[in-house]
């Protein structure tokens, strides 16, 4: 699902614009009268909540005076008042349990959308961010716009409401002066808390930012625990981890420091009206203008107007930092997606799976050139593999094909169709990679195994992990399939996480199969046991192997040679050995290696024979 926002939201008004559409959806006529209703409920409970003053000073009045109408009248104002408050108070829980739908909706949409779009940005994006800033930001935003409408729609507004009701009751019932002077004392007591509220958030962004530089180093530390162990570095994590505390605790402290001053400031902004209300009122009653209800009155307006408003710096803050958090996450949607399908890409339309690198020419920096001019086809059914010393550009032809990255030069076909001009689903589809670091989730091994199609059946799962000779393993674990396989796969070893990549491979059903040194990180035995596996799976599949070891691509159709992203040499394994180029100097190299090791080549033939 693509984004529909193309810039990132700048400013407050651009961010509540942005996320409107979400809780005003276009398409969706059943959320939008939950609003509407909503907003309903929220003016009825303050008409409700206004008049609880009114009734109050009535019934002073009505207590104060003599004869029977201070026994009958104060019941029925009493009884009114009561009814008014729960009104109140029933009107604004109605509100929120029919907002709350609608409200949850537009969380729920609204992270759906930016998680679909984070996967569908490239593999560099993702590579040059780290992830816990990205989950913490994903995670601030869905809370930001659960507080920014509970504050907003259920605080704010309804405050503004109940002013403005009250600046209407007081002018008719008192006078404008008293009217006025309420008016005045919130308008100061708003713009002062917006001040200093104002220059607080900087200490808030730096708590944030400090927060966030925190977790991820926590999580990047815990993520590779068992590297930390191998070093000995438990301290040097430490240390990193405790400086990005040490920086949250200073803007903390400041934060907190700073509140005071907005507190004192509010108390007094707000005593002094009150105090002058009174004072107003209050000569009132002794002019004879105003009654004791009335001096009632004025006072529980001003102490019920003024409770909301004593938490308006801690709502304005939340609201202020609700929306940058917000921005932050509705700012993802706007990261354009480097590898995107062009507008009507048909489907990849599968004939037998021949795969062409034509011209191909790539650097990750422009700066900097990985691959030059490559160009060899792999006819369907048949097996090419390419190997090379580190840093010669192989991997990168697993990611092109893959199209994690497009090409800079030339261009990749299958079946005679660029893959640039394809849906990028149909083409990851037909292709099904075994990597040489396999990383599964942390889930059971049912769930790893069947991930190469989640829809694939109990039976066809087990079919798959027998095929892969792991089903046997499986079934003498504690819980069989169901036994959860730890964070990243920790829990099995090497060849046992290459065997569930396998099943996961063979479930999916690829057309084009790609052995990314698939074999590199196993000993020698469990080597020669996961290439026989391989073997099995490329049998009548298009397939791609890239390689360091060159015992495990003798049988290949075709070997390419690549050195500094240029194909230097290009045959079958006899061939290569015989004309006596880079390949075979590779090839004595690695079999030394191996006598050196074991006192035999790896296929415990003599070291040059091909």
């Amino acid at each position: 699902m693509s984004a529909t926002i193309v810039r990132p939201p700048k400013g407050s008004l651009q961010t509540l614009g942005a996320l409107l559409r979400y809780v005003w959806p276009a398409d969706d006529w059943t959320m939008r009268a939950r609003v509407v209703l909503a907003m309903v409920l929220l003016g009825t409970a303050k008409l409700a909540l206004v008049y609880v003053p009114v009734l109050y000073g009535r019934a002073v009045d009505a207590l104060s005076g003599t004869g029977g109408a201070a026994v009958v009248l104060p019941l029925g104002l009493v009884l009114g008042y009561g009814l008014a408050r729960v009104l109140s108070l029933a009107f604004s829980e109605l509100r929120d349990a029919v907002f709350a739908r609608a409200g949850q909706r537009a969380i729920r949409v609204l992270a759906l959308e930016v998680f679909r779009h984070l996967h569908a940005l490239s593999l560099r994006y993702h590579l040059e961010r780290q992830t816990g800033g990205l989950t913490r930001a994903i995670e601030r935003g869905n809370r930001a716009i659960e507080l920014l409408l509970r504050f907003s729609l259920f605080n704010v507004i309804p405050t503004l409401l109940e002013l403005a009701l009250v600046f209407v009751i007081l002018w008719r019932t008192l006078d404008l002066a008293v009217a006025a002077l309420t008016l005045a004392t919130v308008a100061v007591y708003i713009a002062y808390t917006i001040w200093v509220t104002e220059w607080r958030l900087k200490f808030r962004r730096e708590m944030n930012e400090q927060d966030s530089r925190a977790n991820t180093k926590a999580i990047d530390s815990l993520l590779n625990f068992e590297t930390v162990k191998y070093f000995g570095n438990e301290a040097h994590e430490a240390s990193r981890y405790d400086e990005a505390l040490a920086a949250y605790e200073s803007a903390s402290v400041k934060s907190q420091q700073s509140l005071a001053a907005l507190n004192i400031g509010q108390a007094t902004i707000v005593s002094a009206g009150l105090t002058a209300v009174m004072y107003l009122t209050g000569r009132g009653i002794v002019d004879g203008t105003n009654s004791v209800g009335d001096f009632v009155m004025a006072n529980t307006f001003l102490m019920q107007l003024y409770q909301p408003l004593n938490f308006f710096g801690f709502v304005y803050r939340e609201i202020k930092q609700a929306l940058i958090d917000i921005e932050r996450m509705i700012g993802l949607l706007a990261e354009p997606a480097e590898i995107a399908d062009p507008p009507g890409a048909p489907a990849l339309a599968l004939a037998g799976g021949t795969v062409r690198f034509e011209s191909v020419s790539f650097g990750y920096d422009p700066r900097r050139s990985i691959l030059r001019d490559v160009s060899f086809e792999v006819p369907a059914g048949s097996t090419l593999a390419v190997v090379g010393a580190s840093g010669a550009g192989k991997s990168t032809l697993s990611r092109l094909l893959f199209r994690f990255y497009d090409v800079s030069g030339g261009r990749i076909t299958i079946d005679g169709q660029d893959i640039r001009e394809v849906t990028q689903a149909s083409l990851r589809a037909a292709i099904g990679v075994v990597p040489q670091d396999t990383v599964l989730f942390n889930d059971t091994v049912y769930y790893n195994i069947a991930y190469g199609r989640p829809s694939a059946s109990p039976s066809e799962v087990e079919e798959a992990a027998r095929l892969a000779h792991i089903h046997d393993f499986v079934m003498g674990l504690p819980d069989g399939y169901q036994t959860r396989v730890g964070e990243r796969g920790l829990k099995l070893s090497g060849g046992e996480k290459q065997r569930v990549a396998i099943a996961r491979t063979i479930v999916k059903a690829p057309t084009i199969l790609v052995f990314d040194e698939a074999t590199s990180a196993l000993d020698s035995n469990t080597e020669r046991e996961i290439q026989r596996n391989l073997r099995e799976l490329a049998a009548g599949r298009t397939t791609l192997v890239i390689a360091h070891r060159l015992s495990t691509v003798v049988d290949a159709d075709q070997i390419l040679v690549l050195d500094a992203g240029q194909v230097v040499e290009r045959g079958r394994h006899r061939e290569l050995l015989a004309h006596g180029g880079r390949y075979a100097a590779l090839w004595q190299r690695q079999q030394r290696s191996a006598e050196d090791a074991t006192g035999e080549s790896p296929s415990g033939t003599p070291a040059l024979e091909g």
